[in-house]
Order: C-alpha cells, then sequence, then structure tokens
C-alpha cells in the first residue's frame, strides 16, 4: 500500500510535532484539530521549530516553506476521508478515543490503518470501536517528536502483522528507531520503566530525604541520565503523568507501587503542569 497523505488529529504539541515530521519526511499532512485556535496554534509550533532549524543552518528558507507547504489545517473529519494513514493524538480519555476510531473507521477507506499515540492505554480496546482490530495499531511518539528518536510500534490483540510491518516502514521514512511492543500491556515498556522511577524520586522527596534540585543532580551525574526526574515530569507534563501513572494503577492493582503522590495531585490541581504552564516542579517564569 502507497501512502502519500498522512492525517494527524489533533494538533497539539505531540500532534503538531508528528505532523512536522511527517511533512519533513516528504508526505502530505492533514492536521485536523476541534478548533481553528488550536489548529493554528499547533502550525504556529511547527513554524517556530523550523525558524529555529533555519538560524541554526541545519535548513535552507526554501526548505522551511516547503514543509509548511504540505501541510494542510483544518477542523474538518471529512477532510481526513482521503488520507492514507491515520495517526490519532486526541486526549488520553478511553471513550474520547473509541469515539474518534469509531468516526475513522467509517470515513476513512478500509485498507487504512488507524495508528494510536497513547502512551498507555490499549490498543486492543481501542480496536473494538472499529471494525478493522486487524489494521489498529499503537504509534507511541515521544515529546519532543522532531528531536526523540523512537517510537513505540504496540500490538493489539488483533493488530495484523502487515499493519506492524507497514507501520515499522513509515516510521523508518520518519528517520525514527522503533521497538516493537508485542503484547498489549498497559504503559507498553518506556513508562513502564520510567513511572516506578518518578514515584520513588517523589517519594525520596517527599520523606525529606533530598532536595528536588539534589535528586534530579543524582540521577543525572550518578546515572547518567540527561534530566533528573522533576525536570523530565515538567517537560513531559504533570497530568500526563499524573493520568499515566492512575491508570497503571486501575489497571494493575495488584502492584501497589502504583500510588500517586499527594504533591504530584496538589500540583495538577494547581494547574502546574510544568513547562507548558510556565510552573510545574520548577517555576519556569523566573
Amino acid at each position: 500500500m502507497e501512502i502519500k497523505t498522512i492525517g494527524v488529529l489533533g494538533a497539539g504539541v505531540m500532534g503538531n510535532g508528528i505532523a512536522q515530521v511527517a511533512a519533513q519526511a516528504g508526505y502530505d499532512v492533514v492536521l485536523r484539530d476541534i478548533e481553528d485556535r488550536f489548529v493554528e496554534g499547533g502550525i504556529k509550533n511547527i513554524d517556530k521549530f523550523l525558524t529555529k532549524s533555519v538560524e541554526k543552518g541545519k535548513m535552507t528558507e526554501e526548505q522551511k516553506k516547503g514543509v509548511l507547504s504540505k501541510i494542510k489545517g483544518t477542523t474538518k473529519m471529512e477532510d481526513l476521508k482521503d488520507v492514507d494513514f491515520v495517526i490519532e493524538v486526541v486526549v488520553e480519555v478511553m471513550d474520547v478515543k473509541k469515539k474518534v476510531f469509531a468516526e475513522l473507521d467509517e470515513l476513512t477507506r478500509k485498507e487504512v490503518i488507524l495508528a494510536t499515540n497513547t502512551s498507555s492505554m490499549s490498543i486492543t480496546e481501542i480496536a473494538t470501536a472499529t471494525k478493522r482490530q486487524d489494521k489498529v495499531v499503537g504509534m507511541h511518539f515521544f515529546n519532543p517528536v522532531p528531536l526523540m528518536r523512537l517510537v513505540e510500534i504496540v500490538r493489539g490483540y488483533n493488530t495484523s502483522d502487515e499493519t506492524v510491518e507497514i507501520t515499522k516502514d513509515l516510521t523508518k521514512k520518519f528517520g525514527k528507531e522503533y521497538v516493537e511492543v508485542k503484547v498489549d500491556v498497559p504503559a507498553f515498556i518506556v513508562n513502564r520503566l520510567m513511572i516506578p522511577h518518578f514515584i520513588e524520586a517523589m517519594k525520596l522527596l517527599e520523606q525529606g530525604v533530598a532536595t528536588k534540585e539534589d535528586i534530579d543532580k543524582a540521577a543525572k551525574l550518578g546515572l547518567n541520565y540527561p534530566m533528573g526526574p522533576f525536570e523530565l515530569m515538567d517537560l513531559t507534563g504533570l497530568d500526563i503523568n499524573l493520568h499515566v501513572n492512575e491508570y497503571l494503577r486501575k489497571e494493575l492493582p495488584q502492584e501497589l507501587k502504583w500510588q500517586s503522590s499527594l504533591e504530584l495531585k496538589n500540583l495538577v490541581k494547581a494547574g502546574r503542569l510544568g513547562r507548558k504552564t510556565g510552573a510545574g516542579w520548577y517555576d519556569y517564569n523566573k
């Protein structure tokens, strides 16, 4: 199956990053969100990133214009009807994802693969909203998408080998590395490794063992991590971290390690979601 046009459903941080990577790989992109302001914000972020690339000499102004010309922003679902591959990047709410996949199933050609960028949720359950469960797959990118090299390709229970192979090939054409998650488990590989690391960091902070600054420093200098756990939580978004943590607690209740930190909950309630809001564990407005 020849893929020429990629549909990206959701123009937020992850969605516009995926749209940019797809356009830079030579694909036409239809970037859809529910409101014009979200679409415009997504394209503005792409423009901003590409402008920095021009300033650093990584691309020319003409190349930048060429990438932007390949991205069509829209608020209409029907504009996705002729795309050749879909990547969904809507909110991490199962009912919302299933509703979107049911719409995509009716709208797009039956041979089109429907991928979800979910960071933790069941591919198998999302696929039940469609009549093409063999063509539903997880395609989990990492933030920031243009810079992070990894994509987790996740099999649902009924995902076909052909679907996985096509998705692997597309991932390579995007210039990314992939890992295949062979079993549809909550949070896949990276988040199953990362969330316990975050939880232990928060426990150390709450128990007064060390400051968040020293815990971050210990992780960077002692484990050779590029970022400490609190810095990384701020980058990925505290709301997303809390969501994944709570999802794991619900899906794996026998494992008590998933208990959420009270401070994390309070930071999210206070709107301190990390870099995207200007403050999280750290204050970025200073």
